[in-house]
């Protein structure tokens, strides 16, 4: 008698059933395969990576290390001295992860229960909205303001009393703008966590971490990564600003070896060579002025203000799909998102001057 087939799906909880995936672009040497070109020939402008990669240094370590072999420091003792150092903070407070995706996920598992709150400003990271549904959180978002601005009253008025986080993405992706210390101040005021996302913090050099010298502050949570200023976003290297009081509760959830050898032998690497990495983020933040006049020109792109290393633009009376497809076919990826406000919207990652080149080129064909 044969067996029924066993349906594995159908003991799936029943909102993960429903749950759709972050909708992450299609992988660089697929899109190259696909278009019949090497994947170096690709003008990557989709994911607000470092286009002048790692330091030089990275490679040099990670060929020397010998270590593979053996399980890392659960703690990264060495990893998060040097990153106290660099943030300002003390070493107690440093929380490193498998990229600044894994610290939000923990930070749901510290405080989130089902049914709970979250709060953020639309439109920002769609991978709050993602982990807060795995949660089985009740995800909010208020608008922000007419030039993306994040107003705290508004996020006041959807606190209630199931309300653990808050998110702040700061610069703000995929709109480019940093909020204000007074703004992230007023939102420390609410009886919740405040979460300020960092990941693009090196290319406009404001962050929160100031605040936690008030001793009254005792509810922010700041989050980095390495995967955007220091071109590791291939390692997966994040690491998290916490409350020393959730210290014991961080190690009591955390998987201890999350993080892999090799990111942190990149990571230290890369702290190393900071002034390296300084002079390839100037580089792209002068080259981020520079494709700013050259969109402009072209009379197709409205771009937003931005500090981080990419840039928002609405599409003028065309559609930016068309514009899209127009230019994958000539083998330069960007961005586009359909949310609201965001419906006809680009986001173009700052590349190296030949691609701001390329691209301008190819937008020319459709002026």
């Amino acid at each position: 008698m044969s067996k029924t087939r066993f349906d594995v799906t159908r003991l799936l909880r029943r909102d993960i059933a429903q749950l759709e995936p972050y909708p992450a672009p299609q992988p660089l040497e697929d899109f190259a395969r696909d278009l019949g070109v090497s994947p170096r020939d690709v003008a990557k402008l989709d994911q607000n990576e470092n286009p002048y990669g790692p330091s030089p240094r990275v490679a040099d370590a990670l060929a020397r290390f010998d270590w593979y072999h053996v399980y890392p420091d659960p703690e990264h003792r060495v990893l998060r001295e040097r990153l106290a150092t660099y943030a300002g903070a003390s070493i107690e407070s440093v929380v490193v992860g498998n990229g600044s995706d894994e610290l939000i996920e923990l930070l749901f598992r510290l405080f989130v229960e089902p049914g709970d709150r979250i709060v953020s400003a639309s439109p920002t990271f769609g991978y709050y909205a993602t982990a807060a549904q795995v949660a089985g959180a009740e995800y909010v978002t208020v608008p922000r303001g007419p030039a993306f601005e994040l107003e705290a009253a508004a996020i006041a008025s959807a606190v209630n009393d199931r309300t653990k986080l808050i998110l702040v993405a700061s610069p703000n992706n995929p709109t480019g703008n940093a909020t204000p210390i007074a703004t992230i101040r007023e939102l420390l005021e609410l009886d919740v966590i405040v979460v300020v996302d960092e990941a693009y913090f090196e290319f406009c050099g404001q962050s929160a971490i100031g605040l936690l010298a008030d001793p009254a502050v005792d509810n922010l949570v700041v989050l980095r990564t390495f995967s955007k200023w220091a071109g590791l976003a291939g390692l997966r290297l994040g690491y998290g600003i916490f409350p020393q009081a959730l210290l014991s509760a961080v190690n009591a959830v955390k998987a201890p070896y999350s993080v892999n050898q090799a990111a942190e032998v990149a990571g230290l690497a890369s702290i190393d060579d900071v002034d390296y990495l300084r002079s390839t983020i100037a580089r792209i933040l002068a080259e981020r002025e520079r494709l700013r006049d050259a969109l402009v020109s072209t009379g197709l792109l409205r771009p937003y203000p931005s500090d981080a290393n990419f840039l928002l633009c609405d599409v003028i009376d065309r559609i930016a799909a068309d514009i899209q497809k127009h230019l994958a076919e000539r083998a330069i990826l960007v961005r586009r998102y359909s949310g609201p406000r965001l419906e006809n919207c680009l986001r173009i990652s700052v590349g190296r001057p030949e691609h701001t080149d390329r691209l301008i080129a190819a937008l020319q064909e459709l002026s």
